[in-house]
């Protein structure tokens, strides 16, 4: 039986997904990816001994990677080991306060008690109803293709999505629990990485909080990229053609539907193509006007994630005073994050993340020497420069310093910076955005960017910039949902 065959375009975790999952229904796939490695935003590179993840750090939902190995027979323990981090994280506060999140769930909530009294109770209680969230959330709502009201028409799913708090804010839903600042600010933290305030963010994303208290922080040994390099064996061992170097300049079509791509190698004929580049570069440069699904007014309004300016940097000294995940909260987050969402620019006194693999991982960076990953949310859109670049650097730089009490600056051996220009260079990325679309209310679920085409009946997307969102675990869910679409409709 001749099999169909299918291009994707992109291979970040969504289109490496999609791959796979078309593969295991018996579509001849072909990957092409502009870059000359695997992986989109999960990138990694390697210089003078120290090995840098580009992208994703937080090892989150260990559950749906396992799912996902689990499809096609395997395990992630056929590829790479898993450490679960204790403590977790640790938030670093002004004036030289820190505090530890430690994994053991009583000794959380004894944290919590010790902060505001009762709120360790009151924790237990917020994480039942987060555990539901997430038991429905992940397993249910977000293998929704999101093409029509219908999907939702079920009466258990519709009395779901009430129970889900869909209408209420994550802000007003934290302070239903909790009083104390630090736990306010805390329980808000993850739904930082969905790209909008809380207040504008739907208490349904307290599952976050489920995934990172109860299921825990983890890290595969080695980095991020074992994961893609995980995904990418998968996929040779289905027999995916994994393509780099191959940039895709335009996507023909005729008769209503998508007849090949064009590429730096020439023409490539296929049945089906699924674009897991950034929608909005597939539309605006890939596709004929009269062919996209969006005008340029309706991506203008859309409500973008955060970019990110980051730092790889590599220091001959070890470093105390620091875990493998950090967040410096050591400053005001409202001023922050009003330059981010509400008056976009580049901020007077920003948060910021650090990570330091080193701390778990001896290969990562040589012996004695501390590998560091910096990452400052900012509005996506800005004008950035070098100077900027190193005006940010120092800033953070000198506030680790005061935290530790140890010189950095002097210690550095090896040091890149990452910002928006690079994302629109190296990923095409909309605005230079880091995350995708923002998980806003109006922008959840049907009211994401469609799956399909509405013009070519064989052209799909997948990614952080339609269904189910932003983050890892959501963009292998992405691939999976649409290859199962497209084999509803082609099979």
């Amino acid at each position: 039986m001749h099999k169909k065959k299918a291009l994707v375009i992109g291979s970040g975790f969504a289109g490496l997904s999609a791959a796979i999952n078309l593969a295991s229904k018996n579509f001849d796939v072909t990957v092409l990816e502009k870059n000359n490695t695997i992986g989109g935003r999960a990138r990694h590179f390697s210089e003078s001994g120290f090995s840098f993840d580009m992208g994703p750090s937080w090892y989150w939902m260990p559950d749906v990677f396992e799912s996902f190995f689990n499809k096609f027979g395997k395990s992630v323990t056929d590829y790479y080991e898993l450490i679960r981090l204790d403590p977790s994280y640790q938030v670093i506060y002004e004036g030289g306060d820190f505090m530890p999140i430690p994994a053991k769930m009583s000794e959380l909530e004894s944290l919590f008690e010790s902060i505001e009294p009762g709120a360790g109770l009151q924790l237990r209680a917020f994480l039942k109803q987060a555990a539901y969230k997430y038991e429905v959330g992940i397993n249910k709502l977000v293998y929704k293709p999101g093409r029509s009201l219908t999907e939702f028409a079920s009466l258990k799913l519709l009395v779901d999505v009430v129970r889900m708090d869909v209408f209420q804010s994550m802000s007003k839903h934290v302070r239903k629990f909790f009083k104390h600042p630090k736990l306010i600010q805390l329980m808000e933290f993850p739904v930082l990485f969905l790209g909008a305030l809380p207040e504008n963010t739907p208490a349904l994303y307290s599952l976050m909080n489920y995934a990172d208290m109860s299921l825990g922080t983890w890290y595969p040994k080695g980095g991020m990229h074992k994961v893609v390099e995980a995904i990418g064996a998968l996929a040779e061992e289905l027999g995916v053609s994994l393509l780099t170097d191959h940039e895709v300049t335009k996507i023909n079509h005729k008769n209503g539907k998508a007849s090949s791509v064009t590429t730096n190698h020439g023409e490539i004929v296929a049945d089906v193509i699924i674009a897991g580049a950034d929608y909005h570069h597939v539309e605006t440069k890939l596709l004929d006007n009269e062919t996209r699904n969006y005008s340029d007014d309706y991506w203008d309004k859309r409500v973008m994630a955060p970019s990110s300016l980051l730092y790889y940097v590599g220091l001959d000294r070890e470093l105390d005073g620091l875990l493998h995940h950090n967040l410096f909260f050591d400053t005001d987050f409202a001023p922050h994050a009003h330059d981010i969402y509400t008056n976009p620019k580049w901020p007077e006194k920003p948060l910021f993340y650090a990570s330091l693999t080193s701390k778990t991982d001896d290969t990562v960076a040589p012996k004695g020497c501390e590998n560091l990953f910096l990452l400052i949310p900012v509005a996506p859109g800005l004008e950035e420069t070098e100077e900027i670049r190193e005006k940010y650097f120092d800033m953070i730089v000198k506030r680790m310093e005061e935290h530790t009490g140890q010189s950095i600056s002097e210690h550095i051996i090896y040091k890149r910076s990452f910002a928006h220009r690079d994302f629109i260079k190296d990923y095409n990325s909309f605005k230079g955005n880091a995350y995708g679309l923002a998980n806003t209310l109006t922008q959840t679920a049907i009211l994401k960017p469609s799956m399909k085409s509405k013009k070519l009946k064989n052209l799909y997307y997948t990614g952080q910039l339609t269904v189910p969102g932003p983050g890892v675990p959501p963009s292998l869910i992405s691939g999976i949902v649409v290859a199962d679409e497209i084999a509803k409709d082609m099979i």
